[in-house]
């Protein structure tokens, strides 16, 4: 098992777009807000890096989906890969995208407030509300 600050590989399901990270934790955490759900299909598994290089970013499609955060997709079979901050101060990458997703723990889940009514999950997680999230990211700087 690999432990935070190693490096981890990933990339998109046609693999024009791979991936080195240096993940902050071994933990993931799911995103429930509806840009998230729509962008992955889903809920959006996320693992936060402390470092992001993509091998060739020719093939990584680039969407700014609001004032201050971007989500990146292979460009040619759509996979949703990254979500980052337009400054460059934060990332996380799919947590499906990576090559070997074993040994992490399901930590977090952020917008809990604007997750359907359909679906949980029954790991023991931090929850945070949408309000809640923002203002703890806030406080770090960002």
């Amino acid at each position: 098992m690999s432990e935070a600050g190693s490096d981890l590989s990933g990339g998109c399901l046609c693999g024009a777009v791979r991936f080195k990270a240096v993940i902050a934790k071994h933990e993931f955490g799911a995103c429930h807000c509806g840009m998230c759900r729509r962008w992955s299909g889903g809920v959006f598994l996320a693992v936060e890096c402390e470092s992001l290089a993509i091998e060739d970013e020719s093939a990584l499609g680039i969407y700014r989906s609001s004032d201050y955060g971007e989500r990146g997709f292979c460009k040619t079979c759509g996979s949703s890969l990254i979500w980052r901050m337009q400054d460059g101060s934060a990332a996380v990458v799919s947590y499906q995208a990576l090559d070997k997703p074993t040994g992490f723990t399901f930590a977090s889940e952020i917008f809990i407030d604007d997750k359907p009514d359909v679906y949980g999950f029954a790991n023991p997680t931090k929850k945070m509300t949408g309000a809640e999230f923002i203002a703890a990211f806030a406080g770090e700087g960002t």
